[in-house]
């Protein structure tokens, strides 16, 4: 995997070993079937539900 660091642009409220390590991060969530908190807008990252219906709702898409 890349050694990607992008802590200081990272939005994540999240403390974890992946923050600001995007390509870990994706990777991570991907096996969960999940979305990273860089695909929610910041009211929805803070609800910590990464799942695709909630970013669906986060997004307004129908």
């Amino acid at each position: 995997m890349s050694n990607c660091i992008n802590a200081a642009t990272c939005p994540c409220t999240y403390p974890c070993e992946h923050h600001g390590k995007c390509c870990a991060c994706v990777a991570y969530h991907r096996a969960d079937g999940e979305f990273p908190a860089c695909f929610f807008t910041k009211e929805g990252e803070k609800k910590y539900d990464r799942s695709f219906t909630m970013l669906l709702k986060d997004r307004k898409v129908k």
